[in-house]
This record gives structure tokens, sequence and C-alpha cells, in this order.
């Protein structure tokens, strides 16, 4: 009997369903069988799953993610519950299994950044780190990731990357119906829930809704709460019963008194990097006194402890605080309002208010201009002037080569001050030799301290090595109060520690049983009277223009009144400061009464200029040097618009190939911050090849060229 075969066209056969031979299935058919059946409570299975992974690696520790399980178990199934929502979008996939990996390779990564970052600094990781990318990447003296964790972090991710265009290639598709309606209502079911059980676990002290301290916040409430507070809490939230008259009211309870006429002092507020009075650290013992000045300060003149709203990192916001006298309380998680609102918009502080009574106003800090956001930040905070270490001949580093020492401040805060004669000066000047890494290895073979007590061999090292860092930094103390004792000037110095080192402290091991308290210290040159007072961050500078007789702008006479009054700590004073604040930068500014009182300035990077005054071929013709001043290893040489290699040599003296140049070239210098930024650029200087007229011309001797080199230095 003949047998009849019939063929079937490509698209025909790839439309057939692969059939098994009959009562026999595949183990992997079974298997997404029985997953697809099942989906929902392994997708429960697999948050909880994922969250302790994530809460070990971020503690570093088995038994601390099993202490987070049993003492906060609503706070772990609630961080489970929102990976379960970001689970639920695999239902809107054809490749599921890929859409499951995806989804939790993303939130082992941030666990896995978390925990590197922990590693490394006390604050964990938020959104706003992600716009702090460029600052990280410029911190090379810095090491929140190793170059073998940065290498293995490469693989990782390459790998898994690989693995999931495989799954999307060869991987398995779902083969069920798709409900273009049902599906997605389904899904959108767990999202529309994560506010409602937000809310109930914050009403029912499951979760916080703000974090005073954002590393226990994280620890006590879960690195996925956390992480994702800092995303969709931003910014500041509009104040209940916010309105013209609720900002009339706290203006109105403010200080009226007017700024004395008399002469003004100087004022230099010196923000001391990581710096605390190590003898507070409760098991730490010494060959001598650390701080000795810093201590002789604190007899003499207005001292207390300052709470800061940082632990172990984010210099920045107590700088906020410090410079604007807004608190970062009725901001959200992990906000940096550096990186964020002063991006776009002016902020009124302490420099525009004193600029308004004539004051030059100024920063000094030797370390990168565009750090933080810096350079930009201090434009919309009204600032005339800034001088980063870009503007400066920086010659002496810390014996890690870390970081800049802070003995070249001394003469760049005295400059800044001569750069506007006839004026008061308020000066900001920012140190950076206390900041970490400290080593766990023994640097210092002959230290100056030594240091004993801590738990082992590293730790002591780590503390030894900052202990004397913080010696360098009390030496620095004095001769800068040394030097302005020897101007004719009235002169007021705050010093201030912006937050603890990135040590591992808690509260048991301060003697302020707090990790948030720091110390300031001042000194004046004019008898003003000792007032020691304990205060926060924020209210530190209205409480010494107050004594000063200094009564300006809306937020520190708001604060003095309130210091003046002793009510700074109940809860109508707050709510004013809350809807003064959000006014101020988030609302309709009802202060200002529609007018821009407080525009940014266009800040000025440094107070000195750069200047070419000739350029020399060498007598080699290899190179050629230019003459001029103020040069620095920031320094860079452009030729005609373009960047060229640049060699510096010292202060008045760099060096291009001569290959670079060529007859009636134009060159500039320019002082280069991070990202290709051109932050002071110097005359423009026509370049006269001497042999491209006369190729016999000759410059046979090295010291001639020398001596030419010297004579233009004496022309500038």
């Amino acid at each position: 009997m003949n047998r009849r075969i019939k063929f079937l066209n490509p698209r025909q056969r790839d439309a057939q369903p692969l059939q098994q031979p009959k009562g026999r299935t595949s183990a992997g058919s079974r298997l997404i069988a029985f997953g697809n059946k099942y989906s929902l409570v392994f997708h429960a299975l697999l948050s909880m799953m994922l969250i302790f992974i994530i809460e070990v690696i971020s503690r570093h520790s088995i038994g601390s993610a099993f202490s987070f399980l049993s003492m906060h178990t609503w706070a772990f199934v609630y961080n489970s519950f929102i990976i379960f929502a970001s689970l639920s979008l695999v239902y809107l996939m054809r490749r599921r299994l890929l859409g499951r990996l995806m989804i939790s390779g993303f939130w082992l990564f941030l666990g896995t950044i978390n925990g590197c970052i922990l590693s490394n600094r006390v604050t964990p990781f938020g959104y706003t780190d992600l716009k702090c990318i460029s600052d990280l990447l410029s911190m090379q003296n810095t090491n929140y990731f190793t170059a073998a964790e940065a290498t293995l972090v490469v693989v990782i991710v390459g790998m898994f990357l690989a693995f999931c265009v495989f799954l999307f290639i060869k991987g398995p598709k779902f083969q069920g119906p798709r409900r273009k309606f049902a599906t997605p209502a389904l899904v959108a079911v767990p999202f529309l829930l994560l506010p409602v059980t937000t809310e109930a676990a914050q009403n029912t002290n499951v979760l916080a809704s703000y974090f005073a301290n954002i590393a226990q916040g994280y620890e006590n409430y879960g690195f996925v709460y956390g992480f994702s507070t800092s995303v969709v809490d931003r910014g500041m939230s509009k104040p209940e019963d916010y309105s013209q008259e609720s900002v009339a009211e706290a203006q109105n309870s403010s200080k009226q008194e007017a700024t004395a006429n008399t002469d003004k002092p100087n004022i230099v507020v010196v923000l001391l990097e990581s710096f605390i009075d190590p003898t507070e650290v409760n098991f730490l013992e010494f060959s001598k006194d650390p701080v000795p000045n810093f201590r002789k300060l604190t007899e003499d003149y207005t001292t207390g402890h300052l709470t800061v709203p940082v632990v172990g990192a984010g210099t920045a916001n107590t700088e906020f605080e410090i410079l604007t006298g807004m608190s970062m309380q009725y901001f959200g998680t992990g906000e940096y309002p550096y990186k964020t609102i002063l991006k776009q918009t002016d902020c009124e502080s302490i420099a525009s208010n004193l600029s308004k009574l004539g004051y030059g106003t100024h920063v000094v800090h030797n370390n990168g201009g565009n750090f933080y956001s810096r350079a930009n930040a201090f434009s919309m905070m009204g600032f005339d002037s800034f001088t980063s270490k870009e503007l400066m001949n920086i010659q002496e580093y810390t014996p890690l080569g870390s970081w800049p020492t802070d003995d070249i401040l001394i003469s760049e805060t005295t400059k800044a001050m001569d750069a506007t004669p006839g004026q008061p000066d308020f000066v900001y000047t920012i140190t950076v030799q206390g900041h970490g890494d400290y080593p766990t290895d023994k640097v210092l073979s002959e230290p100056e301290i030594k240091v004993s007590g801590a738990a082992d061999e590293a730790a002591n090292n780590q503390w030894e090595y900052y202990v004397n860092m913080i010696h360098e930094v009390d030496k620095f103390i004095k001769n800068l109060t040394d030097t302005l004792a020897e101007r004719t000037e009235d002169t007021i110095v705050v010093f201030f520690g912006d937050h603890l080192p990135s040590l591992g402290l808690n509260e048991s091991n301060m003697a302020t049983g707090n990790t948030f308290k720091t110390k300031y210290a001042t000194w004046n040159n004019f008898g003003l009277a000792k007032e020691d007072a304990d205060l926060a961050a924020y209210e530190l500078l209205a409480n010494v223009t107050n004594d000063m007789g200094i009564h300006e702008g809306t937020i520190f006479t708001y604060e003095q009144s309130g210091l003046d009054k002793n009510i700074t700590d109940t809860e109508a004073y707050l709510t004013g400061l809350n809807h003064l604040q959000y006014d101020l930068l988030y609302g309709n500014r009802y202060a200002y009464k529609g007018t821009d009182m407080y525009p940014a300035t266009d800040l000025v990077m440094g107070v000195s200029e750069t200047g070419i005054a000739d350029i020399w071929p060498s007598a080699t013709g290899d190179y050629a040097t230019i003459i001029g001043k103020n040069f620095t290893r920031w320094s860079k040489v452009f030729v005609n618009g373009e960047k060229v290699d640049t060699v510096f040599v010292n202060s008045s003296r760099l060096r291009v190939s001569l290959d670079s140049l060529a007859d009636q070239d134009t060159v500039v210098v320019n002082q280069m911050g991070s990202s290709n930024t051109v932050f002071r650029s110097s005359n423009e200087y026509v370049f006269e090849d001497p042999f491209a007229e006369n190729t016999e011309t000759e410059i046979s001797e090295d010291t001639e060229t020398e001596t030419s080199e010297t004579e233009s230095e004496d022309n500038l």
C-alpha cells in the first residue's frame, strides 16, 4: 500500500506545537509548567530570598541578616513586597525567565554596590549617590572600590549580561494566551498597594518616614526600603498649611533689630574635615593631647558641641546647613541639595546676606572645584570667588599621598582677604587633610602621637594614622590664628568638624553618646565675650552673627530670634523654619514679595590672574618653555583652542613640545577642573617663532634661554 507523505511549508511547520512522545514530557517543560502554575508563590519565595541575600551583602554578616529578619520581621516582609511588586512586571513579557533574572540581578547589583560602599564609609547607598558618580570617578585618591573589586565587578556584570543575551536568544518563551487588559490590570495591583501598605507600615511604626540617621534607618528598615525611599522622597514636601500668611507669621517672629552700625570684622569659617576631639572616643588612649591648640581655643573662646546631619561622610550636607541656616531634616532620604535643587535655583546664604553689608565673600578649598558641584553651588549661594585646588600651587601631601596638607590654606585664605582691599571679608575655608581612607597597615613608622586601645592591630593603625593627621590639622589651626593675629583687622574665626571619621564609631563609643555630635571652637582678636552653647549646625552662624550684632537674612534672623527666646526645639518654631525653608527653595517666595532678592553670582575662580609673559624655544629645539605666573599642576596649554600635552615645571614655567607650536599661533593657559571644565584663563599670547624668518638663527646655550626666561618673569 502506498503511503502518502505530506510536506509542510516552513511557516506551517513553525506553527505546529512540538510533540513529545506519548506519555513523556521533558523535565524542563514540566518545570516551566509548574513554575507558571505557582508563579506567585515562587515570586514571594524569590523576593524573600533576595532580601536576605541583599542584607547579608549590606551588613557583611549572615548573623546580622538573621537578626534583621527576627527583630524587624514586618520590615523584612515589606522589603520583600517591594521586590515582589517589581517581579510582577514579568507577566507583561513573553521571556519571563529572562525578566525574572534581570529584575533579580538589578536588586542584587544595587545591594552589592551598597555593600562595597559600606566597606569604606558609614552612609549607605542612596539615589543621590548616582548624581555623584562623576565626583566618585574623579576621586582617584580614595578606594571606595579597589582595582581588584572594580575588575571583579566588570567581569561579573559582563558574564551576567552575556547570559541574559543567551536567554534572550535560546531561552523559553511563555506560550499561554495574552490577555491585553486583564494582565496589565493584575500587574498594576501590587504597585497600587505599595503606597497603601507603606502608609500603614509607617503609621504602625513598622517603618519610619524620616531617617534622622540614614545608616541606622537602612539597618532598621532594610536596604530596599531605604534606597526606594531615597528615589521617591526627594526635595522637600510642601508643609501643611503653607501659605503667604504662614510665611509672614514666621517673618514677623524673626529678629527685627537692625545690624549695628559699627566696624564690621572679617569672618573666617573653617570646615575641619572629619575632625573630632579624639579624647571623646571612650576606648582610645594617647601618648599626649592630640589637639592642644583646639583645646586652648575651647578654654578661651566660645565653643560647644555641634549636631551635624551626617556621619562618616556627606560633608556637603553639613556645609549646606552651616552656610544657609537650613535644616536637612526637611529633605528626602539621602538628599544632597548641592546636586539637586541648587542645580537650578539660587539660594540665600550667609554669603549673600553679608554681601548686602559690603562684605567680600570667598571660598578656599584644597580639593577639586567641581566636587559636590561646589563651583555651581557657591555661585547659587552668592559667593564672589572660589579658590579650589586647581588654582593652588600644591606641593605637600599626606603620607599616603591621598590628600593635600592644609598648610597651603593659610596663605590662600589671606590672599582672598587681600583681594578686596577696603572691604570686610567673609572667607569660608574647607580643609581636607583629615579625610579618609585610613590605612589598616602601619604607615607612620615614628608617629608623633602614639595611639592605643582599638579592637585590634589593624584598627589601631587606622586610628593612629587618623589621630596624627588631626594633630597636623591642629597645628594648622594655631598657624592660621597666629597669621590672622598679625593683621591689623578685626577678625573672628569659627572652626567646626563636619562629621565623625568613617571608623565605625557607635553611640556607646562616644563620650557624648551621639555619633552626630562634633565640636566647634572660635577665636577673635577684638574682645568678643565667651558664650558657650551647644547648637545644631544650621544654627551656628546665626548664633555667631547674633553675638556680633549682625542681623541679616530671612533664615538667620528667624533663628536668632529663636535662640534668644530659647525655643529652637519647640514644634511651633520648627514649623516656621520648615515653612520659610520651603518657601525660599520650592515655594512661591512669599518672603521676597515677588522679587529675586539673592540672585546667583558670576563666581570667579581664584583671586590671582594666570598670565603668559613669554615663550622660549629650547636650544635643542625639542620643547618650548612658557614663562608666566600663577601656574599650577592643573594648568594646561591650549594652542589655537586645542589642548596640547603640558608639563608643569613650577608656578612660573610650563613646557610643551615645540612640534605643537607654529609661528603666529595663539597660546592660552587654562586652569582645568574635572570634566574638562575651564576655571580660569590667561591672556592670549601670539607665539613668534624666532626660527620662522631666519633659519640660521641659533640659541646655542641653555643658559642663554634661562637668562631670557628670568628677564621675562621680571617683566610680569
